[in-house]
């Protein structure tokens, strides 16, 4: 008996719909990050994209436990001498929280181009609407 492999034309993409209200947001990219993997499939393999797409919600309203708001940073060097630039968690959510769920999920996901096609299957909204009715999104918990 041969192992199955999936080929990419077998693949079928679900759409999901995460609410990040109120809920931890390292758990909901957590959430995120297994079904763009596809992880949550039988037919998962780790070197084939099998993953789904997903749609984030209030992502404005995701909470960080602990003193996480005002301890962790988000930190990005440009190369150059002094090129380190950091921001605040707190001061991230309050002014881009898209930005901030975004580099949670991206965390998530390998270092390799499956995790960077993976990625371009998220779409993170601020509020409680979005534009992808006509692909009859699921929601989950």
């Amino acid at each position: 008996m041969s192992t199955f492999l999936p080929k990419s034309a077998e693949i079928t993409r679900e759409w999901y719909i995460l609410d990040a209200a109120n809920k931890p947001l390292g758990r909901t990219a957590a959430k995120a990050a297994m079904l763009l993997r596809g992880k949550h499939k039988p037919i998962f393999t780790p070197n084939v994209d099998c993953g789904d797409h997903v749609i984030i919600l209030n992502a404005e309203k995701a909470v960080l436990t602990g003193n996480k708001a005002d301890q962790k940073y988000y930190r990005r060097h440009s190369g150059w001498v002094g090129g380190l630039k950091e921001v605040k968690y707190s001061t991230l959510m309050k002014t881009n929280p898209e930005k901030a769920m975004m580099l949670a999920v991206k965390g998530m996901l390998p270092d390799n181009t499956l995790g960077r096609n993976a990625l371009t299957r998220v779409r993170i909204y601020k509020g409680d609407k979005h534009e992808h009715q006509a692909q009859k999104p699921k929601a989950l918990d």
